[in-house]
């Protein structure tokens, strides 16, 4: 069987070089977005202490690169949000209900020790899948 062709997408932003990898890859009919953080060009979160403000972002940033890669939020079907402190999930939770409604992908929620940067509080990875 053929392998599928990998096209990768790039946000620019600071940590893709630096660590080797793709905001996204598509192969296929499939698209698999990084984790996501709203992470500035220094490396910062843009919306310090609000982990409700870096998800919309975060997930402004995974659905332009859905859009580059030919895909939109509505073939998402999985989403993973990594949050420092589940005390302040119910914002990250609400932008997730806000841009997701109606199309209801499987989600995860989990909490970690730390993200990359302190100033980081939520990261959201998603996979997309579109009709052939």
């Amino acid at each position: 069987m053929p392998r599928a062709e990998r096209r990768r997408i790039s946000s620019g932003g600071p940590y893709e070089g630096r660590y080797g990898y793709s905001r996204a890859i598509v192969a296929g009919n499939a698209c698999w977005v990084s984790g996501t953080t709203d992470a500035g060009p220094d490396g910062r979160s843009l919306h310090p202490g609000d982990a409700g403000a870096q998800a919309r972002a975060v997930l402004e940033i995974i659905e332009a690169s859905l859009r580059e890669a030919g895909f939109s939020r509505h073939d998402v079907v999985r989403v993973r949000i990594f949050i420092t402190d589940m005390g302040r999930s119910r914002g990250v939770l609400e932008a997730l209900g806000s841009r997701f409604a109606g199309i209801g992908p499987a989600a995860t929620i989990v909490e970690v020790k730390g993200l990359i940067e302190p100033s980081l509080l939520v990261e959201i990875e998603a996979d997309a899948v579109r009709d052939s």
